[in-house]
């Protein structure tokens, strides 16, 4: 039996789309109309279907990408995953959001020392 997204297929991305956080490169940005408002529509280069932005992602990547100007957002990385929580008419119902990428590198433990053990006389009270 086809699942619901097969049944209901949209050509934008969907929480159903996503499975666990994907990291995606940015590639276009351009402006469409849809349902009679204009919408901007964010393509990456990994996924076949472009996310709809909305007024929270849209703050998002310009924090991320460090500039209010989409012209410097091409050719970033970002995280998109989805979030629980989001709601949309007073329910909760989720939705996909996008974060940065975590660069902190992964530190190698450091190395131990060998250290001598001095010899241990327990047989004389250390009191």
């Amino acid at each position: 039996m086809p699942s619901v997204s097969e049944m209901l297929p949209s050509r934008f991305l969907k929480q159903s789309d996503i499975e666990q956080p994907t990291v995606v490169t940015i590639g276009s940005l351009s402006k469409e109309v849809l349902d009679d408002q204009p919408r901007w529509i964010l393509k990456f280069h990994e996924l076949d279907k472009p996310l709809v932005l909305n007024s929270t992602n849209i703050q998002a990547l310009a924090r991320i990408c460090g500039s209010s100007n989409s012209d410097n957002w091409s050719g970033q990385k970002v995280v998109l995953y989805v979030d629980e929580n989001v709601s949309y008419g007073g329910k909760v119902v989720g939705g996909l959001r996008i974060r940065a990428v975590n660069k902190r590198a992964v530190q190698k433990p450091a190395e131990v020392e060998e250290c001598e053990v001095a010899d241990y006389d327990d047989s004389k009270p250390t009191f």
